[in-house]
């Protein structure tokens, strides 16, 4: 006979997906799921008090193994290809058979019941029934907590599945191996199996929503953090992996809506999530105060390493993957605006770790500039950053979250395209990588000289300077900027040597020109112009 604990609604049927057997632990509180977890001998405790799990096989996403269902209803609507795979919808009905009957196999299961969408009017319900207690913690941290008296009367629209040690079967259940996270729209479901990896909960969502808040309900869906100034003034942060999204939104000045996901409607701006999911290799409490701090008990650290002998974490050893994580919930920091909604937005920032040296540490965009750099969604990885990786390589992920996102780029860029013209918004490229020469030769640019360019921006101090354009990506930038080196803001300038820089600078227009070729045909003329002028840079350095 099956045993419930927890809070449930009583009042209707519940969906449970077919699972009977196991033992249900039904929306269990943070301390609960932590003695849980502890007890199934596969977790610690950080001298912090945070719960610590190494996720196994993955420490990061697999992207090749995310697929969606192809059916009636997303055959045509859905950008298939290499990002959104496809997958066969009686396969999923088969698969999905195997991992119900997997987890009736075992002691327990735990169900977390949440939210997703801050803005009621998009509100999402969903359901996560797991085979671990920390990834229901995880689940708790990341989506957005109902009340006791809402967790009685929960009626959940979409159900996620997570059973991390069922092994798929790729011959017989059409996977790639044996990981897999599949979306399917019609039924509303996700199928997480074979990855103890949590993110690949948190992203399944996203995906989601990435798909019907822009489809269903003309709702901008956003791979980028905010937060609101003391006036109320909205700023959005687009950045890709390392390049300071989560770091750079948590400023202690400024309330956070949230740190990664958030829908942008006529109205409001607004946070998908109840927590953050940040990275933390080499995190410090001088560099980043507010994650560190978050970091208590509650958290969920991810393959993180102790100083030897202690439960210590060493956030700087990065021996088990670069892809440290945490996840804790929204209210484990002070600043931040309950409601996770705000105006929509005056500022925006594109965040690039330029490793070549190129970009300008802050610029400003035209709105076609803006719409350039969006579906170009640029930044670089360097040495160490991924195996096999010894000096810099370009890369470009569109709209700052291509891996994310279920519909064509130009879609949501298009939208973009339509509320910076509607309203007088100021956008900038910020470079937090290096300057004065390439990674290995050049310095990264201080925090706190970023920190200051983008207080600059957001005070309005950059309005009313000089600004200067260099001649590649036609990029206007401030001469003058308060608390940061003048000659720290022209790249050129630095470098020691000039004729290193303009080839350089050419070179990598050469792999934004190359990048977006592949949206031309559904690009403007216009945009198109905004990007670099290879022809002109190379008259430039040729006189």
């Amino acid at each position: 006979m099956q045993q419930q604990f927890g809070i449930k609604n009583n009042h209707t049927i519940q969906n449970l997906e077919g699972i009977s057997q196991p033992t249900v632990y039904w929306n269990l509180s943070a301390a609960e799921l932590a003695e849980h977890a502890l007890n199934s001998g596969e977790c610690m405790l950080a001298d912090s008090g945070a719960l610590v799990v190494d996720t196994g096989e993955f420490t990061g996403r697999s992207p090749k193994d995310r697929f969606i269902v192809k059916d009636a209803k997303t055959a045509d609507s859905v950008h298939w290809g290499k990002i959104n795979i496809p997958f066969d919808a009686d396969q999923f009905d088969r698969l999905h058979d195997k991992v119900v009957d997997f987890l009736n196999q075992q002691n327990a299961v735990y169900v977390r019941d949440a939210f997703a969408c801050a803005n009621p009017e998009y509100r999402l319900s969903l359901r996560l029934i797991a085979e671990k207690p920390w990834e229901a913690l995880f689940a708790y941290n990341m989506f957005m907590r109902p009340t006791v008296s809402e967790l009685e009367q929960f009626q959940a629209e979409w159900t996620i599945l997570a059973a991390p040690t069922f092994r798929a079967n790729p011959e017989v259940d059409g996977t790639r191996q044996h990981n897999f996270v599949i979306i399917n729209f019609t039924k509303k479901m996700v199928l997480i199996g074979g990855t103890a990896y949590t993110g690949e909960i948190k992203k399944s969502i996203f995906s989601t929503l990435n798909y019907l808040l822009p489809h269903e309900h003309g709702v901008l869906s956003m791979h980028c953090s905010a937060n609101v100034g003391e006036g109320g003034d909205t700023a959005l942060f687009f950045g890709l992996s390392g390049t300071g999204k989560t770091t750079l939104s948590a400023d202690p000045h400024r309330q956070l809506i949230g740190d990664d996901e958030h829908g942008w409607c006529d109205s409001s701006v607004f946070n998908f999530e109840g927590g953050c999911y940040a990275k933390c290799i080499d995190l410090t409490k001088e560099k980043e105060p507010q994650i560190y701090d978050a970091i208590r008990f509650g958290a969920l650290l991810e393959n993180i390493n102790f100083f030897p002998n202690t439960r210590t974490v060493n956030y700087a050893d990065s021996s088990r993957t670069e892809n440290t994580r945490v996840s804790y919930p929204l209210y484990h920091i002070d600043n931040i605006v309950p409601t996770s909604m705000a105006k929509p937005p005056q500022n925006i920032f594109f965040l690039t770790c330029d490793a070549w040296g190129i970009l300008p540490p802050i610029s400003r965009l035209t709105p076609e500039q803006a719409m350039y750099h969006f579906m170009s969604g640029y930044t670089a990885k360097v040495a160490g950053t991924e195996k096999g990786i010894v000096e810099p390589v370009s890369t470009f992920s569109a709209c700052f979250g291509n891996v994310f996102l279920p519909l064509h780029p130009a879609q949501y860029a298009s939208m973009l395209g339509e509320k910076l013209r509607k309203d007088n918004i100021s956008v900038w490229l910020i470079n937090t990588g290096w300057i004065g020469g390439e990674y290995g030769k050049g310095e990264r640019i201080k925090l706190s000289y970023t920190r200051a360019m983008i207080t600059a921006a957001l005070q309005g101090e950059l309005n009313s300077v000089l600004y200067d354009t260099d001649n590649v990506f036609g990029l206007q930038f401030p001469t003058t900027c308060p608390n940061v080196p003048s000659e720290l803001l022209n790249p050129r300038n630095i470098w020691t040597d000039k004729e290193a820089y303009d080839s350089d600078a050419i070179e990598l227009a050469k792999e934004f020109i190359e990048n977006f070729q592949q949206y031309a045909d559904q690009t403007s003329p216009e945009i198109i112009a905004a990007g670099p002028k290879i022809r002109q840079a190379e008259d430039v350095v040729m006189a």
